[in-house]
């Protein structure tokens, strides 16, 4: 039984492919640090700004803006403070690797910067 984050998207194929397709992305914005978990991976650029949480089939992906996204990808929406929301999309296939789930992405990771 995989205990770590990595041990269980090492251990998926699906979650694997994800995760792959995804991080060439986020690792080409400039100054992105992989920070690993126990259970997740998460995304710094001076503060973390993505969490990376493996599924079966899939991972979740757990973007922080200042602002609730309103799509039907969102699988839930958290106000965590006055000013910064957890955004959980859940990715099923590398496709869902999008044009508009980057341009989420660079949203929170500009809100870094």
């Amino acid at each position: 039984m995989a205990r770590t984050a990595r041990e269980r998207i090492e251990g998926d194929p699906v979650s694997s492919s994800i995760y792959g397709a995804l991080m060439d992305q986020v690792l080409a914005l400039e100054g992105c640090e992989l920070q690993e978990n126990a259970s997740s991976f998460h995304v710094a650029h001076g503060r973390a700004f993505l969490g990376i949480h493996p599924r079966r089939g899939g991972i979740l992906v757990n973007i922080v803006l200042e602002r609730e996204l309103t799509s039907d990808r969102v699988h839930r929406a958290e106000r965590v403070s006055a000013n910064r929301w957890h955004n959980e999309v859940i990715v099923t296939e590398p496709s869902g690797i999008d044009a508009e789930l980057l341009n989420w992405i660079r949203e929170a990771y500009a809100l870094t910067a």
